[in-house]
């Protein structure tokens, strides 16, 4: 029998520690649930396709601090201001059993900070979907690793390090629900977080389901168990996360977008975005990316996603 949404406390549990905590200047890696990503076939995602939006500035060589550089502002403040996201279970994730934010997002900051600073001296600021841009643009972080699409509409306000992960929009529901598609769920809640590329799909969909935006998607998973929305639909990978917080869940549906991320920088500074997509080729050739994806996302870990330049 199927408990009472009360009694399902992994949500709640991290929802309440999503609520008393905003930064946490370090991070601890616990032994994660690996959850398997077989291939599925990736449609082109809804919205502007006007750009090359993959395209990202290509590294002057290793990732060196040269005099002068916003690397070398960075460091002589002593920390890297990173805006993460502490309610993706897997990516960003604040372990309410140590109060430290965790995940794969998180050894992505971690590895740039470490580059600059020879350890990872960072401050972490959570951040809503809908705070990505804003924060990154006001210069209240210096980067932002948060699950974040790359795409032509976000290009306009921020640059985007080279892709260091490939993601795909899909469908969570109860696992007593027949639905198998975002198609299935015409006039239903759908629920996705505001700011996000799923509220936006979820909106252009047929045969139009009525999107629910909220803040956090911790917030998604307490309306579905609390039978408020029947479904929740954003990236397979932020879904992974939610059905192991609550195994009376289940993902449908094959990938029906394709979501690139990136790493948000300000478009004031393309200096740090080529130092960081320097990091990240390191990380692609060194081993690091994939034994960070066997551990938080499962095994076996694929081939990275390779790096796509414009200049």
């Amino acid at each position: 029998m199927k408990p009472p949404a009360w009694l399902r406390l992994p949500a709640l549990l991290l929802m309440t520690a999503a609520m008393t905590a905003w930064a946490v200047p370090g991070s601890a890696a616990v032994t994660a649930r690996p959850a398997q990503h077989p291939a599925r076939p990736v449609v082109a995602a809804a919205g502007t396709t006007s750009c090359d939006a993959t395209a990202s500035l290509r590294p002057a060589g290793p990732p060196q601090v040269t005099a002068g550089s916003f690397m070398a502002k960075i460091r002589a403040r002593g920390y890297l201001i990173a805006g993460v996201d502490q309610n993706t279970y897997h990516f960003g994730y604040l372990n309410p059993l140590d109060g430290k934010i965790e995940g794969f997002d998180i050894d992505m900051v971690r590895a740039v900070a470490k580059a600059i600073f020879g350890s990872p001296k960072v401050q972490f600021k959570a951040i809503s979907d809908d705070q990505r841009i804003p924060a990154v643009r006001s210069g209240a972080v210096d980067i932002v690793a948060h699950t974040m699409t790359i795409n032509c509409d976000r290009l306009k306000e921020v640059d985007f390090s080279s892709v260091y992960f490939d993601a795909g929009q899909r469908v969570l529901v109860p696992s007593n629900s027949r639905a198998t598609s975002l198609a299935d769920l015409g006039g239903k809640r759908v629920c996705a977080t505001a700011g996000s590329t799923s509220i936006t799909n979820i909106k252009n969909a047929s045969p139009h389901p009525i999107p629910v935006a909220v803040t956090y998607w911790t917030d998604c998973l307490v309306l579905l168990q609390q039978g408020d929305v029947a479904a929740i639909s954003t990236d397979d990978t932020i879904l992974d996360g939610l059905t192991a917080q609550d195994p009376w869940t289940k993902i449908v549906g094959p990938r029906f977008t394709s979501e690139p991320y990136g790493l948000a920088i300000s478009q004031q500074h393309p200096d740090f975005v080529r130092f960081v997509n320097a990091v990240l080729q390191q990380l692609r050739t060194d081993g690091q990316w994939k034994a960070s994806y066997a551990h938080w996302v499962g095994t076996p870990a694929p081939a990275p996603p390779p790096a796509h330049y414009k200049a």
